[in-house]
């Protein structure tokens, strides 16, 4: 069993083979499969990603048997680099390490995306990513509140969301989407506390005015 805080890191672990040479065939295939997805989307063709990576055709199936298999452990690489990065920042001045995460987790978001159709969001190992990413961002949301630089009224998974929703929208360029999250990143600052969402008519009618 692992010590590890984050269930994803257990499935990396026991996903990626224990020799050397196969370890490095492995990585390699995620990472070309990561590019691939990133660039061309989830329907690229399982040749092309052996090619990036260097290694035959037959050496991706024996790593990956399906191309389900595959999507799974391109994800769950990516939100185990997200949990890792968040303790590597944990040094940084709160508002520093919990703004540079979701940086970083900005950028998992174009490998969700990706891969999103093929993982069903009750899956095993959607559940372990998603507890693994709360986990690694809690402490930093929390401790950033702590030291009085983030509003106290949201959890991490209402910052989680926001930080999604932003990143799921069509941009002119990356200026424009780094552009709108400062300005979203603005309002989870402290001091900001006292919002009320409006309900039903009430909304329709702000909305109109």
């Amino acid at each position: 069993m692992s010590d590890s805080p984050f269930p994803v890191s257990e499935i990396v672990a026991s996903r990626r083979p224990h020799r050397k040479d196969a370890a490095r065939n492995y990585d390699a295939l995620v990472t070309a499969a990561r590019e691939a997805f990133a660039e061309r989307g989830a329907d690229v063709s399982l040749e092309d990603v052996a090619r990036r990576a260097g290694v035959g055709i037959g050496t991706l199936y024996r790593n990956f048997p399906t191309r389900r298999d595959l999507f799974e452990s391109v994800y769950a690489d990516e939100v185990n680099a997200l949990c890792r990065a968040a303790v590597d920042l944990a040094g940084l001045e709160p508002w520093a390490a919990l703004t540079s995460w979701l940086d970083r987790f900005t950028g998992y978001m174009v490998t969700k995306r990706a891969v999103r159709e093929a993982l069903n969001d009750e899956s095993e190992i959607f559940q372990a990513c998603r507890d693994s990413m709360y986990a690694a961002g809690g402490p930093l949301l929390e401790r950033a509140q702590k030291a009085g630089v983030v509003r106290t009224d949201m959890e991490i998974g209402d910052l989680l969301r926001m930080v999604s929703g932003i990143t799921a929208t069509a941009f002119e360029d990356d200026a424009q989407r780094d552009r709108v999250l400062g300005i979203a990143l603005d309002g989870v600052r402290a001091g900001r506390q006292g919002f009320r969402p409006l309900g039903g008519g009430a909304r329709l009618r702000a909305v109109r005015r």
